[in-house]
């Protein structure tokens, strides 16, 4: 195999606010695996608050890109085993390549993802359309922009109840909210009881990652069921989930990509969580790679590419609010100009 890579830059239509911060850009690293002329495409992007720069993917893979483009490709499993032994601090690295070996694969076996996953396209659960903190009147103005059946609202901030009030009296959607580990226990107890009132379905992550106790006791009482993000990164985190939280938030990059994830779905099914795929502001590339497990889940939340300026990559189609699964090969996606 031959391995290039790239890292690009796309710009938000509207400045990204969650509890962490803002953003304005995405910094996408992608990848492209090359066998016999056949091309297979993989990406993460640049999260701060996870310490992983795109710049520290390239010099990592350049350190070890003889070894990547040694290893004979025959399953993908087998590949991720090695690239997470071969780069054990960079989860998201290993996620890029792990994605463009499986878009390799199925290209190779010509059959696309879904199918070599048993996932039925008519399962495919709508997928949200997230909303960052803002004042009440730019969160209304862009719930208004983008008539959407499900609603993703960041929270974490002063002003949480208020901001909710104000989107609900404007929309009859469903509405998710997530905290990004940005409440405390104090306020969980009265927040989660009003977004009750106000027909909020979930929360994701309300506390600190390692509140494993006060999420246990959360849980107990909570009205709202709720879903485990920053602290469900890894497959050993999905067990001990299953005592503080209803539910997983699955993100391929944190995770370090479909092979884990897949094995991670299969786990909490097992514990009776439910079970949500979620995307981290990636292109059509890795939103295509969410797509393709998104029948074998409850909840969707990959609308990436809805929240980007533009994409240069194309294929990747919504109808109705839901990720359209095609007949192509791998992940079903066009990368122009690499």
């Amino acid at each position: 195999m031959h391995i290039r890579y790239r890292i690009i830059e796309l710009p938000f239509k509207y400045p990204f606010t969650i509890s962490k911060g803002t953003k304005t850009h995405q910094i996408i690293f992608q990848v492209e695996l090359e066998w016999n002329g056949i091309r297979g495409y993989g990406e993460a992007p640049e999260i701060a608050y996870y310490n992983i720069p795109a710049k520290k993917m390239a010099e990592d893979l350049e350190l070890k890109k003889k070894f990547v483009e040694s290893f004979a490709l025959t399953i993908p499993d087998r590949f991720w085993h090695f690239l997470h032994h071969l780069f054990p601090q960079n989860p998201f690295l290993v996620c890029a390549i792990d994605i463009a070996a499986w878009d390799l694969y199925g290209k190779i076996h010509k059959k696309p993802l879904y199918e070599l996953f048993k996932a039925d396209p008519e399962k495919m659960p709508v997928t949200d359309y997230s909303i960052g903190v803002d004042s009440s009147e730019a969160m209304v103005k862009k719930l208004e922009e983008k008539p959407w059946p499900v609603y993703k609202i960041k929270v974490g901030t002063e002003g949480d109840v208020e901001r909710m009030r104000a989107l609900r009296e404007r929309t009859s959607a469903v509405l998710h909210v997530d905290a990004n580990a940005g409440w405390s226990f104090e306020e969980d107890l009265s927040k989660i009881e009003e977004l009750q009132h106000l027909g909020v379905e979930l929360v994701e992550q309300p506390l600190e990652k390692d509140s494993w106790d006060k999420m246990a006791e959360l849980k107990s009482i909570s009205a709202l069921p709720l879903f485990a993000d920053e602290s469900c990164v890894k497959e050993s985190d999905v067990a001990r989930c299953a005592s503080s939280f209803h539910g997983i938030n699955i993100k391929l990059t944190k995770c370090s990509g479909i092979t884990p994830a897949r094995r991670m779905i299969t786990e909490a099914r097992g514990l009776g969580l439910k079970i949500m795929v979620g995307c981290m502001n990636e292109s059509a590339i890795g939103t295509a790679a969410i797509a393709h497990l998104g029948p074998l889940v409850d909840h969707l939340d990959a609308d990436g590419p809805l929240l980007l300026l533009n994409d240069p990559v194309e294929g990747l189609l919504y109808k109705d609010a839901k990720l359209q699964l095609n007949d192509n090969y791998g992940l079903g996606i066009q990368v122009n100009n690499f």
